[in-house]
């Protein structure tokens, strides 16, 4: 299968621009884009017309020796094939329906277009490797810098439970190094569970085969000449209207990185921004402290 007909995932750990690399390559007009299938609150998870499977954990862990019910459900979705009776079943709010209607319809028209699914679904960083050798993505992994990261995760007041990862047996068996996070199960340190995710998401990307490790830092800093490398990667085509796309939503003036707003009826983090503002804002919500002691947990 060549890179033109494969199904592409965006990951890496929420806040590392997921989101905005996603929309970037939606602007090829070549992509259906499906938001985050894998996040276990509904919404955008919990939907059984997107994603036919029971999700248990963030960031559940998907290998061969589990792979049996999530294999068919993922191959129905990066086909196109929405389950519109598994999800009238499930969701019937007016909210619902209007998600159905909107989804239902890009799949329909994207598998009958020839279009591609990209899906962009930070929940999928720790099943990057599954995602590429078994379902045969390309995959686009984000590593954000990990000050910026943490004071992404400070001002939105967010946290992790280290116990949904070292619940999950699979994982801690395949990536022994989630084992360090054990020291930190049940700790109310904000910053330092962060920090013990990133180090181990960072090792886990870095030594995982058939993906594409991406610097969000340096994403930022050369938005046309990165996104022109990764339409290559992804095997999109490159053109005048996907640059003349990109580069407006690269320098849109204001703050970069306000948090969620809606795209749609999918709720998304990117909204246009000025890419490179995103490259200091972590010192407006961290103090010098908090910033060394970030940089020495990472080290």
């Amino acid at each position: 299968m060549g890179r033109r007909m494969t199904p592409i995932l965006v990951t890496g750990l929420p806040r590392s621009g997921t989101s905005w690399v996603g929309k970037m390559l939606a602007a090829s007009g070549e992509l259906v884009y499906v938001n985050e299938p894998l996040n276990p609150q509904h919404p955008p998870g919990r939907c059984p017309g997107v994603l036919r499977a029971s999700v248990t954990h963030r960031f559940q862990y998907i290998c061969d020796d589990n792979s049996a019910g999530w294999l068919p459900a993922f191959r129905d979705t990066t086909a196109l094939r929405y389950g519109f009776l598994a999800e009238l079943r499930a969701n019937r709010s007016p909210y619902d329906l209007a998600r159905l209607a909107r989804y239902g319809s890009a799949f329909t028209w994207g598998r009958l277009t020839g279009r591609r699914a990209l899906l962009d679904d930070p929940f999928a960083v720790l099943s990057s490797g599954w995602f590429a050798g078994r379902l045969g993505c390309t995959v686009i992994a984000l590593v954000r810098d990990p000050v910026s990261l943490v004071g992404s995760w400070t001002r939105l007041g967010w946290t992790i439970r280290l116990e949904e990862l070292l619940e999950q047996p699979l994982l801690v068996r395949d990536h022994p190094e989630m084992e360090e996070l054990r020291a930190l199960a049940g700790s109310q340190d904000r910053i330092a569970k962060v920090c013990a995710l990133w180090r181990v998401t960072r090792s886990l990307l870095a030594r995982t085969e058939g993906i594409t490790v991406v610097s969000y830092e340096e994403l930022a800093r050369s938005p046309l000449q990165g996104f022109r490398r990764l339409y290559d990667v992804a095997g999109l085509r490159w053109t005048a209207a996907a640059e003349r796309r990109i580069t407006r939503a690269c320098t849109a003036h204001g703050e970069a990185d306000r948090g969620f707003a809606w795209s749609g009826l999918s709720r998304t983090a990117y909204r246009p921004m000025d890419s490179s503002h995103a490259l200091s804002s972590y010192r407006d919500r961290l103090t010098t402290d908090e910033i060394d002691r970030v940089r020495a947990l990472t080290a």
